[in-house]
């Protein structure tokens, strides 16, 4: 799948570099995502994301993982844009929420995590919508790791283990 969520009815794909992100809070409503909130939900896989924060001298990159150091899904969109030659472009998207108290200095917002217990409901399209906003919440506090980075993982060419290494913070 392609990272940016295409709508169906879109004319143009390069729409989805727009729509890397879902609000919890208008996701049911947005004509971008309605469809695919009610029909395609996913889990997007992870074993951390990062976020910067703005400091004296530079952004400062922060790891974000699981205190049980154990991959976990975000809650995820997915929708099937067809071009005019017929192809089939498969993209998605996640949802974020307002952070949490812990997260809150770092960014004012975060994924959706799922818990692993309400993966077969995030899932089943069957599932009510009420019950489906429920899990629209941010994860408890205390649950994730927040790890000061080094900016090696500011490129796009960098990849490793290096990426996740612990820093000193430049303030």
């Amino acid at each position: 799948m392609h990272w940016g969520l295409v709508p169906s009815w879109s004319k143009d794909k390069k729409l989805g570099s727009k729509m890397i992100n879902a609000r919890a809070e208008t996701v049911s409503e947005k004509p971008a995502y309605r469809t695919a909130y009610r029909k395609r939900r996913c889990l997007v896989l992870a074993d951390g994301y990062y976020e910067w924060v703005k400091q004296a001298g530079g952004k400062q990159p922060y790891y974000m993982r699981l205190r049980s150091d154990q991959p976990f899904a975000f809650a995820g969109l997915w929708e099937k844009w067809q071009s005019k030659d017929d192809s089939n472009y498969l993209s998605c998207s996640i949802i974020t929420c307002a952070s949490n108290e812990q997260l809150a200095p770092l960014h004012h917002r975060m994924p959706v995590i799922v818990e692993p217990t309400e993966y077969g409901n995030w899932l089943d399209d069957k599932t009510s919508i009420d019950s489906i906003a429920q899990l629209l919440k941010p994860l408890a506090n205390d649950m994730l790791a927040t790890i000061p980075v080094s900016t090696f993982v500011n490129s796009p060419a960098n990849e490793g283990p290096d990426c996740v290494i612990e820093h000193e913070t430049q303030a």
